[in-house]
């Protein structure tokens, strides 16, 4: 195998990937031609391609860069051999969200634009009944596709020889999810007695209901927060992201390598997010207009993937600038949308002084739901992945979906839908990158204070502090990118601290620490 071939051609496909994706999930075209950028390229993902990088990687010193890199370009192939397979389903499934239509009330609703009705509706009957046509939906036409694509993967692994999902994700990305689990669990557990404590009240002054009355439905509602309005103006939503890079020593106007889209569209994705098309020379980011403080978060996330990217030295192989554990990017973004709860931003940003606590409380309860749901999650897709040879059951009445509504419904404390217990879950065991994520963040943001102080994100030092990290891609994994950084290990266990929940009160940080 040609490996410097190899990798030309994998940047293009994913330049081409990316287009596509950003073109859609943007809301620009309907259309969402992934088989044409497949069939280009589908070398890429050949059967055989996968054997001979399997082999050179068997070849290659153990801890050595050869090795570091033929496992990313290993783990990109298999990917790429599993999206080939099921790239149909992938593009029925986003056209078919792009154009359904929801009737609720005599009302069309666009399917992703449901999310967004929810959380700019105050009537909690409305609410659920466009949180009901929105899960009907999901059942009826989106699920027999979900379903085919998880049959799909499952019949790949067995094909390649893992034993298991799990299995390959945990060698081919270096995963402990083992250890992972032991460790969200511990935190689901540390964090139960005080839960109802941190979201109760926060729930009763934003929605108006007890904690007992919380259905799944009002959770955007929750998070969007329509009382904060005035302490995030959607004049400000820019300029105090543009004013943030500023502080940090970044010109946003100067980078011919990004693109900001915070524009209303019908077809945009509810979900912001961040196409490296190429890494660094060009880098995109979409956020869909909520309103409030959900859209500051979306932005200062997509802005720290953004910047990281943008910030990639060009020289560093392929593998690092695009490639790698996802859990550092995701890092660099968790950083960033922790400012929105941060009080110093918050004074310097907005002129906003929260007093009351109030914002501070909501931020530290929707943090607590946020992570005990995917303690939860990952959970459940354990149980989904860890075994090929197991078949899928009958739908929303089988032991999966009951599974799956019973885990996420203990930890976050609402009945929670059995419906969405395909479309919930990720590839890749992306939930791991998102917890390992949160602990990487809380290490990194506690140094970032300790060295430059709580106003890090107005300092140009900081800013060559991160540049210096973002240079490096994604190279390290964000357990060495730790050890390297402070030699602590990494452990989800430290957000029990961060959230203030410690037993030892000593331990507990104070708000925006």
């Amino acid at each position: 195998m040609d490996l410097d071939a190899y990798r030309t051609e994998a940047e293009a496909f994913l330049a081409e990937h990316g287009e596509v994706y950003h073109a859609h999930y943007a809301g620009l075209t309907e259309d969402f031609p992934l088989d044409e950028v497949y069939a280009r390229h589908a070398g890429l993902f050949s059967r055989a391609a996968v054997g001979e990088l399997r082999s050179l990687l068997a070849g290659a010193a153990d801890g050595s860069d050869a090795a570091r890199r033929l496992r990313m370009l290993l783990d990109f192939a298999v990917e790429g051999y599993v999206g080939l397979t099921t790239q149909e389903l992938e593009a029925e499934l986003a056209q078919r969200e792009a154009t359904l239509q929801l009737d609720v009330d005599g009302e069309a609703i666009g399917f992703r634009e449901a999310s967004v009705a929810q959380a700019n509706e105050a009537d909690p009957e409305r609410r659920a009944r466009i949180e009901a046509a929105r899960l009907e939906a999901t059942a009826s036409s989106l699920n027999p596709l979900y379903r085919q694509q998880l049959e799909a993967t499952r019949a790949i692994v067995a094909e390649l020889g893992w034993p298991s999902y799990r299995a390959m994700c945990e060698e081919l990305k270096g995963l402990d999810l083992e250890a992972l689990s032991a460790s969200t669990q511990g935190f689901l557990a540390a964090t139960e007695d005080a839960y109802d404590e941190v979201v109760g009240p926060v729930v009763s002054r934003t929605l108006g209901v007890s904690l007992d009355e919380l259905a799944r439905a009002d959770l955007p509602a929750l998070f969007r927060f329509a009382g904060a309005d005035a302490s995030f103006p959607t004049s400000e939503l820019v300029p105090s992201f543009t004013a943030t890079m500023a502080g940090l020593g970044i010109d946003l106007a100067a980078q011919p390598n990004v693109d900001v889209d915070v524009e209303a569209r019908a077809g945009k994705s509810p979900r912001a997010f961040v196409i490296p098309i190429r890494v660094p020379q060009d880098v995109r980011l979409v956020v869909p207009p909520i309103g409030g403080r959900e859209d500051y978060v979306g932005l200062l996330h997509e802005g720290g993937h953004l910047e990281h990217y943008a910030h990639v030295d060009p020289s560093l192989p392929f593998e690092y600038r695009q490639l790698g554990d996802n859990a550092v990017t995701e890092a660099f973004a968790f950083l960033f949308d922790h400012l929105a709860e941060d009080p110093e931003w918050l004074r310097r940003r907005l002129g906003v002084d929260d007093a009351d606590g109030a914002l501070h409380a909501h931020a530290r309860a929707s943090r607590l739901i946020y992570l005990r749901r995917y303690a939860a999650k990952l959970s459940y897709e354990l149980l989904v992945h860890g075994d090929a040879g197991t078949g899928l059951d009958d739908g929303l009445d089988g032991p999966l979906a009951s599974a799956y509504a019973d885990a996420l419904g203990a930890a976050v404390r609402v009945p929670w839908p059995r419906a969405t217990y395909l479309s919930d879950l990720d590839p890749g065991f992306y939930v791991a990158a998102y917890l390992r994520a949160w602990a990487l963040e809380t290490h990194l943001r506690r140094w970032l204070v300790d060295r430059f102080g709580p106003a890090w994100f107005d300092t140009r030092e900081a800013g060559d502090a991160l540049r210096g990290l973002w240079r490096d891609g994604q190279r390290l994994s964000a357990e060495e990118l730790l050890a390297d950084l402070t030699g602590a290990p990494l452990d989800f266990s430290v957000l029990v601290d961060d959230l203030g929940l410690s037993a030892d009160p000593a331990a507990a940080q104070a708000p925006g620490d």
